[in-house]
């Protein structure tokens, strides 16, 4: 499970898109990050209002070529796959075995890193998004199993804790906030601060879901946060090298609703693929019966418009 910042926040610091400024403070010989909290404008936050039939009718395709650009989302899918089917392929309440393995596949340690690193500059341009985000399905699948679940579990609110290592968060009391990412967290603070102590964030959230059925570590009681759920900072306070920041859920924001409009799915030799609904350049589309089931997605076979 993902429950710090820090490693996110490495690895996005590299990309050119960044808008957040990180400061380095050296502090008994250590570098701490210093990194303002704000909107996370640069962040992939689709809701898929809208569109959810028409990035499922696209879905099959997409996640065949997302295997084969990108092996690190293949092998996580695979392990995480290997491990459901082990707990016996729980599905309910979420949709569809492939929403219970995006889960699983989110809450291990292989993906969340480049993963979350990837959704909080995706949102910069269509271009970016559409040519360097490869892990659409994994964003898809977790945002509507996130719905699916809070559905289910009645729109409860989360008191959660979440714990950072190597990174202090700076926020003012009254600002308006998001994570910008899938942000793991838990009902247990004693757990959260296992992950880290420079900056403890204690959130209450209305859209955060319960996702310990389905996440790869069991014992960690974990409540997802995605990334369009805004914050208002209620309180701030420094104790010695320790920033707590005290968060309360303000509703969603979303800047983007691309959703199929904006997936250009090439798959070997160049081809561009269709569903029914959907053709891109005339070319070729999608075709049943699938012929093989990664998660519960099927992989199709495709044809000329």
């Amino acid at each position: 499970m993902e429950l710090e910042l820090s490693e996110s926040w490495n690895s996005l610091s590299a990309q050119t898109h960044s808008r957040s400024l990180l400061i380095l403070q050296h502090m008994g010989g250590l570098s701490i990050k210093v990194v303002p909290l704000d909107m996370a404008r640069d962040s992939f936050d689709d809701q898929y209002r809208g569109c959810g039939p028409a990035m499922m009718a696209v879905l099959p395709a997409l996640h065949n070529f997302e295997f084969q650009v990108n092996p690190l989302f293949t092998q996580t899918w695979v392990k995480a796959e290997a491990e459901w089917r082990k707990r016996g392929s729980p599905v309910a309440p979420l949709a569809s075995p492939a929403q219970a393995v995006a889960l699983m596949a989110y809450t291990t340690k292989d993906i969340y890193k480049d993963f979350n690193a990837a959704v909080r500059v995706a949102g910069h341009s269509r271009q970016e998004y559409r040519n360097n985000f490869h892990f659409k399905t994994l964003h898809f699948l977790l945002t509507k199993a996130l719905v699916t679940l809070r559905q289910a579990q009645k729109a409860k609110c989360h008191h959660v804790f979440r714990g950072v290592h190597d990174v202090r968060f700076q926020a003012r009391r009254g600002q308006k906030v998001r994570f910008g990412q899938f942000t793991s967290t838990s009902l247990s603070k004693e757990v959260a601060q296992k992950y880290g102590t420079d900056t403890i964030f204690e959130v209450q959230t209305c859209h955060g879901v319960d996702i310990q059925a389905f996440s790869f570590y069991l014992s960690n009681r974990e409540v997802l946060i995605p990334p369009y759920e805004t914050f208002e900072v209620t309180k701030v306070t420094r104790n010695g090298k320790r920033a707590w920041i005290t968060l309360r859920s303000s509703g969603t924001y979303s800047k983007h609703n691309w959703g199929v409009g904006h997936v250009p799915l090439p798959l070997a030799l160049g081809s561009l693929v269709c569903s029914k609904a959907y053709c891109w350049g005339g070319l070729t589309c999608l075709t049943s019966p699938p012929v093989k089931v990664h998660g519960g997605l099927h992989q199709w076979m495709v044809k000329k418009c």
